[in-house]
């Protein structure tokens, strides 16, 4: 009986759990303010009463379109460059020779002086389907091994076919065939503000797209390569980028990304690519000759500058300055001078440094072309019959001067001295040598330091001390003196200026 009533009691008790666990909450909601009930609606309300934004104007992703259509055109030719070489020191990051022609060489620990395997990466671009591919010098250069990777993860082994340094443009070749060729395009046809891609792999990430703008054009100065002219970008470029194609929106090449200018190393909104025009025609003759032989004048040269120009009483803007004249070359065999201003080569003007470098470049050795200049400011035509490049070209010397000081231009002068003879490798009597050069004065100015050689002054030779100062004394600084000055093996004017 006692064991009865016990489980009418938990009975009971369990139905009371049951019924306080429904009635309480019931009591509680009839209790609650109205608005705790239909706070969720309301809030739901109001994000439905926020008015959309207008339609997408037609025509408004165009452009990404047109991004999407150009990628997926340019990508299948695309290619990734994987290259060892057996060196002696300490291991590089990858894209090594980027880094080391960039940024200097790196490491330096442990391991310093013995072999290892270094490993680099690049792209390059297909421009036949029987497996030519076009890349940078930088990237295959001294390579042991070269492996591509195409955009479907096959991968070959290819070997160089010919490499150019002065453009920084290669010719590798896999064993393939019915291969997705690349159009290569005009880069003429470009402008800046025109919309570009860069393609490639920048860190090893294969068939990678970035976007951007045609920053400039034929910039050179840059001291990448010897031959410069290249196509400024702001298409974001990073290492393993180098030999990758530069497509504008017709998905044609139109040039081969080359280097960038950073201070971290990578990206920073410059990069720079070899004009596809100078790439095709160096691949021509890397794939038919092996090797690129360019014509060569034997002359030094630089921009002709508004002030430079006006001293020499010449228009400015027209021209190109020669600074250097090689002995035994073909401008010093046909009288060409330093301190000539050169306005045309053949049928071509030559209105900066970079248009004359080409028009020379690409003359064929042996070629007699009629060279216009100003000298004096007179215009004269001379026959020059291009020549191979001189591996060792050598300057004429001239005479010896005695010691003075030119307070005017704030310099301290003599004859070439034993040290400097031993030091920058000057003659005895080959021009004024610089001694001093007095802090804030014109020639400090200009840029002129203890150790550069004097030639010609307002375009005189100047042998001996004696003719520099005879020179001096009837010289307008007002107006501008310009002077011939080399520095170890490098000849250039600089304008001493009153200001």
């Amino acid at each position: 009986m006692r064991d009865v009533r016990l489980l009418l009691v938990l009975v009971m008790a369990l139905g009371i759990i049951v019924i306080g666990g429904v009635a309480i909450p019931m009591l509680l909601s009839a209790l609650a303010p109205s608005s705790v009930a239909v706070a969720r609606p309301e809030a739901l309300a109001d994000a439905e009463k926020i008015e959309p934004l207008p339609p997408v104007p037609e025509g408004l992703d165009i452009l990404s379109e047109r991004f999407r259509a150009v990628a997926k055109r340019i990508r299948p030719s695309v290619v990734a460059i994987g290259v060892s070489q057996t060196v002696e020191g300490s291991p590089l990051p990858f894209d090594s020779e980027f880094f080391r022609r960039f940024f200097g060489e790196r490491g330096g620990g442990p391991g310093r002086g013995q072999q290892f395997q270094r490993r680099g990466l690049g792209s390059g671009v297909i421009v036949s389907a029987d497996g030519y591919i076009l890349t940078n010098n930088h990237v295959v250069a001294d390579a042991d091994e070269i492996t591509v990777r195409l955009h479907d993860g096959r991968e070959f082994p290819a070997k160089v076919i010919g490499t150019d340094p002065p453009s920084e443009i290669a010719v590798i070749r896999i064993q393939a065939k019915n291969l997705t060729v690349a159009a290569l395009g005009d880069n003429q046809t470009m402008e800046v503000g025109d919309w570009v891609l860069a393609v490639g792999a920048p860190f090893g990430l294969d068939q990678t797209v970035t976007s951007g703008i045609i920053s400039a054009t034929g910039r050179y100065g840059v001291g990448i390569t010897e031959y410069e002219n290249f196509i400024q970008t702001d298409a974001a470029i990073n290492p393993g980028n180098s030999g990758g194609p530069l497509v504008n929106m017709r998905g044609e090449v139109i040039g081969i990304n080359t280097a960038i200018a950073s201070r971290s190393g990578g990206y920073m909104g410059i990069g720079f690519a070899v004009p596809m025009n100078m790439a095709r025609e160096v691949m021509k003759r890397l794939v038919e000759e092996g090797e690129v032989i360019r014509g060569w004048l034997g002359v030094s040269i630089q921009p002709l500058t508004e002030d430079m120009a006006e001293s020499m009483g010449i228009e400015a803007g027209k021209g190109v300055l020669i600074s250097q004249v090689f002995d035994g070359g073909p401008a010093a065999e046909a009288g060409i001078r330093a301190g000539d201003v050169i306005l045309k080569v053949g049928d071509k003007e030559t209105n900066d440094p970079n248009t004359l470098q080409s028009a020379v470049a690409w003359t064929k050795p042996g070629t007699k072309a009629d060279v216009v200049l100003l000298r004096g400011g007179k215009r004269r035509t001379l026959a020059v019959t291009v020549t191979q490049r001189s591996e060792q070209p050598q300057v004429a010397a001239v005479r010896p001067g005695k010691p003075a000081a030119l307070d005017e231009l704030g310099i301290d002068v003599s004859a070439v001295t034993p040290q400097a003879r031993e030091q920058f490798g000057y003659d005895v009597g080959q021009g004024v040598l610089i001694t001093k050069v007095e802090g804030g004065g014109l020639a400090d100015r200009a840029g002129l330091e203890p150790g550069m050689l004097i030639l010609q002054a307002a375009n005189q030779d100047v042998a001996s001390v004696a003719e520099l100062q005879k020179v001096l004394k009837d010289a307008d600084l007002a107006r501008g003196l310009p002077l011939l000055v080399r520095a170890g093996d490098r000849q250039m004017f600089v304008l001493i200026k009153k200001r």
